[in-house]
Formats: structure tokens, C-alpha cells, sequence
């Protein structure tokens, strides 16, 4: 885990209404992290299901492209 007493200090010597600014930052982060922690689950889900689907002779031609 980095220091985050420099920054900390940075944030704590800013204006109020910049330190709101900050804190939407922070959460629009964290609510990004979220968003694509859900996507790869899901895909990673999806996986074994598709697996089935793409996973044929049929398409074997494809594959070599």
C-alpha cells in the first residue's frame, strides 16, 4: 500500500468546494472499478456457455481465419 499521507496533506489544504471535486472523482473511480469488475465477471460467466455454442464443426472454417 503506497503512502497516502502526501496526498492526504495535498487534499487537506484545498479549498472546500475542491475537496467535493475530489470526492465525486474518488467515487466516479471507484463506481468505473465496480462497472468493469462486473463486466469480466459476467463474461467470465458466460464463458462455458458460449464455449458450447462456438465450439462446433461448423465453424471449424472460421477458426483459420
Amino acid at each position: 500500500m503506497p503512502n497516502l499521507q502526501p496526498l492526504i496533506a495535498k487534499i487537506q489544504a484545498l479549498p472546500a468546494e475542491r475537496i467535493a471535486e475530489i470526492e465525486d472523482f474518488v467515487a466516479f473511480i471507484a463506481a468505473r472499478e465496480q462497472d468493469r469488475a462486473l463486466t469480466c465477471a459476467a463474461s467470465t460467466a458466460s464463458m462455458p456457455a458460449f464455449a458450447a455454442v462456438w465450439t462446433n464443426p461448423e465453424d471449424d472454417a472460421y477458426d483459420a481465419l
